[in-house]
């Protein structure tokens, strides 16, 4: 029993290591494997850097106008995270905007460089959820809308990697790209749910409902933007997966 205990506690650590610059103290004896199976405690680490941005939201809004402290809580995501699921956005909309062929978006989104259509995708995406995070109705909303929604978009993540195969052989996600077992995505979703159901107790069914919608509003539209070209799936549209289904998530409860 602790053998297995110990296992899934590698397991979520590497996840951790994987998604965050948060420092792991314990060996994590790294394999493909471990990689993949990390990918179900994705929500969890979710749940983490949401808790995180929630905090530094509260704190922030003690002293400071909502819409300051909303931005101060964006920041703390990117720091926590190192702006990996930005940087990943970036190079999708670069890639899949700027090329007309398969071979050529895949080349772009390889260049360390940021171009036009990337840099328009951060500035409309992460200017939009301030905007939308900054309209809600109450401390409670936005605090419960940042941890809900960073676990549901990590969420959206895993089911794309479970859905779709890897576009290209190599690259930061290549190791995850071995089939999915079932159990990686049944608790990723099992962990989305909780949070949902959270977010009906703590504020309302319809809340939860919008938010609901929300994710699997992001999820699809974003996989239409890449996957018809694309074939498939890389890491950085994971991150692009995980910041559309973000932003999708604060609109849907913008219109509350």
């Amino acid at each position: 029993m602790l053998p297995a205990i110990q296992n899934e506690l590698k397991t979520l650590l590497l996840s951790l290591h994987f998604l965050t610059r948060i420092p792991t103290p314990f060996e994590i004896d790294y394999t493909p494997e471990r990689l993949s199976s990390a990918s179900r405690y994705y929500p969890i680490v979710g749940a983490i850097i949401g808790s995180v941005a929630a905090l530094a939201f509260f704190l922030a809004s003690l002293a400071l106008p909502t819409i300051v402290a909303v931005l101060i809580a964006t920041a703390a995501t990117a720091l926590i995270t190192g702006a990996f699921h930005e940087d990943g956005l970036a190079d999708t909309f670069d890639g899949i905007s700027g090329a007309y062929d398969r071979a050529r978006s895949l080349e772009i989104m390889t260049d360390s460089r940021i171009g036009t259509f990337g840099a328009l995708a951060l500035i409309i995406v992460i200017s939009t959820k301030v905007a939308a995070l900054s309209s809600l109705a109450d401390t409670t909303t936005i605090i419960t809308a940042l941890i809900a929604a960073h676990i549901l978009s990590r969420t959206s993540t895993v089911i794309v990697m479970a859905t779709s195969r890897y576009a290209k052989p190599e690259g930061i996600a290549g190791p995850q790209d071995q089939t999915l077992s079932p159990i990686n995505t049944i608790i990723a979703t099992f962990t989305a749910l909780v949070a949902i159901a959270v977010i009906a107790l703590v504020l309302t069914p319809t809340t939860a409902l919008l938010a609901t919608a929300g994710a699997i509003t992001g999820h699809i539209l974003i996989r239409l933007y890449f996957q018809p070209k694309l074939k498939g799936h890389t890491g950085d549209t994971l991150g692009a997966t995980q910041q559309i289904t973000e932003l999708a998530i604060y609109i849907a409860l913008a219109t509350l």
